[in-house]
């Protein structure tokens, strides 16, 4: 397996990443921001709105369009109904991520080994893999970036202008912009740039003025377009939305500026591993390359506190910072393959048997655990379940073996097939535990289409579920629009007393069905009142 890495390092990692993901893609139900890429992505097929975009037929300009076109290619091959082939762009994203990271270290380094460790931190980030999902633009735009900042580092490091390198920067800092605005220009670009000039410092840079204004202008017309055509073709639409966006990163969701600092949480399996690396007194004297680690150090710290600087903050802002993280941990890491066996202080070697012991600890408890706790649920796939169980069991105890006999190298390795079996083999028992009380929407009639509206807004994934556009009903000076009709149907997450007062002075109105697309039981925490749609029959008195 060594040879195979060392050898094919980026076609194995890509294997990784397909057989971690692809076979379990359309597991995990669709998230409201997977939705609204979905739905926006199905408009663009079955309406060519490919420049104009829309989510039920309702202009959709808070997100350029690039992610979405690359998610309607996709859906035109496997079909608008494939949730497979919508969320296979961004599964290829990652891949794209871990080649051009493989690259940038390989660069920096000059070791395809030490490289790989960086990598296989990386894609075995929490985060990197759940952003697919609860934010699918934000893999777009900084796997783009990343691919930018690669060509941008040989761009600097060079002493003279290979103008391939400039246009391949400008031409993917544009497809970042164009997947989502400047967010990774801010959150990813400019760290770099900052801890670059700290570490390696930026010489020669009077001949390459030429070059980066080049890179700047060509960046900012690729990934720009978009926004003036938007501004040209619907100026009152698109002036309201940005607005509204730009006034959120100020008065929505606001949080201290300290709510990020436990930022190397997000890299779950790596938390231990990232806090130690980015204590720098302890690992100066102990990494191969201290200008190397330096870097991969302050590109970390500065996008903290870029992000730290903005008022509206979420965790998920906190993933680009995830890929110089890895990048950092891949130092501790290698310095414990070569030195941990000759290590005597506790201090240093407590942490590690802790770290991996109780990743060990995990994969061995966790089956007795899950069936004497959920047997009943996990009876109806209980092929699936001790395939699970053997698989984490004999990992965990396969770690356990090989720490003792400090054998790190191989922990590491196992460490990263255990988190892939969690997904490979653990993502279908899920499905174990979904409740009676889940009733897609899916299964409406679609015989009165034309009949249907939306009083009160329902959530986007019940439009994806839906399959089709439905139109909205709104009010005007307190009182709903409603269609010129006999009769018609009506789908709401709620309707209030008033307003089903003031509707009943000119309709009967009949609740027909309620459905739900929570999986998880009412009383969960889990649950989501947003996902129950409640069906109302009209009929004019």
């Amino acid at each position: 397996m060594a040879k195979l890495f060392k050898k094919y390092p980026l076609i194995i990692i890509c294997l990784i990443v397909a057989i971690m993901l692809l076979p379990n893609l359309e597991t995990i139900q669709v998230t409201i921001m997977e939705a609204r890429n979905f739905i926006t992505a199905r408009e663009m097929i079955q309406d060519n709105n490919w420049l104009l975009t829309t989510m039920n037929g309702e202009a959709r300009y808070e997100k350029p369009p690039l992610p979405t076109w690359l998610t309607a290619f996709s859906g035109l091959l496997f079909g608008v109904k494939s949730v497979f082939g919508m969320r296979l762009p961004a599964i290829l994203m990652i891949m794209v991520l871990a080649v051009f990271s493989f690259k940038l270290s390989e660069t920096i380094l000059q070791n395809k080994t030490h490289s790989t460790i960086n990598t296989l931190i990386l894609i075995t980030s929490f985060y990197i893999i759940g952003i697919t999902i609860e934010a699918p633009w934000d893999i777009f735009t900084h796997a783009f970036m990343m691919v930018a900042i690669y060509y941008l580092f040989i761009f600097f490091k060079s002493k003279n202008t290979n103008w391939k390198h400039v246009i391949f920067a400008a031409l993917f800092i544009g497809c970042s912009i164009l997947s989502k605005g400047p967010v990774s220009f801010y959150v990813l670009l400019l760290p770099f740039l900052l801890a670059y000039g700290f570490s390696f410092k930026y010489k020669n840079i009077k001949t390459k003025i030429l070059p980066i204004v080049t890179t700047l202008v060509l960046a900012i017309v690729i990934g720009g377009w978009w926004y003036f055509y938007i501004r040209f073709e619907d100026p009152t639409t698109f002036a309201a939305i940005t607005s509204k966006e730009t006034g959120n990163w100020t008065s929505y969701n606001v949080r201290p500026f300290y709510y990020y600092w436990s930022f190397f949480t997000q890299s779950g399996l790596w938390t231990i591993p990232a806090f130690i690396s980015l204590l720098y007194p302890y690992l100066k004297t102990r990494v191969i390359n201290l200008k190397a680690y330096k870097f991969t150090l302050l590109w970390t710290l500065f996008a903290v506190v870029l992000l730290s600087i903005i008022p509206e903050k979420k965790s998920r802002y906190l993933m680009p910072v995830l890929i110089p993280l890895a990048l950092n941990i891949g130092f501790y890491i290698e310095y414990l393959i070569r030195k941990f066996k000759t290590l005597e202080d506790k201090r240093e070697t407590v942490p590690v048997y802790f770290n991996f012991g109780l990743i060990a600890l995990v994969g061995i408890v966790t089956p007795f655990l899950l069936y004497f706790k959920f047997a009943d649920q996990l009876s109806t796939n209980l092929f699936q379940f001790i395939l699970f169980a053997i698989i984490v069991f004999v990992l965990g105890l396969m770690i356990l073996t090989q720490l003792i006999k400090k054998e790190i190298r191989t922990v590491f390795l196992l460490t990263t097939a255990f988190f892939a079996a969690v997904f490979l083999f653990g993502l279908p028992l899920t499905k174990s535990f979904t409740t009676d009380n889940f009733k897609p929407i899916s299964e409406l009639s679609k015989q009165n289409n034309n009949s249907l509206y939306i009083i009160n807004n329902i959530a986007p994934e019940v439009i994806w579920h839906y399959g089709e556009k439905i139109p909205q009903i709104y009010k005007k000076n307190g009182i709903f629009n409603l269609p010129a009709k006999n009769e018609f149907m009506v789908l709401a997450n709620k309707i209030s007393q008033k307003d089903i007062y003031k509707i009943s002075k000119t309709y009967s109105i009949e609740r027909l069905a309620t459905y739900d697309l929570n999986e998880s039981a009412p009383h969960s925490k889990q649950y989501k009142d947003r996902l129950i749609t409640k069906y109302y029959y009209l009929k004019k008195k």
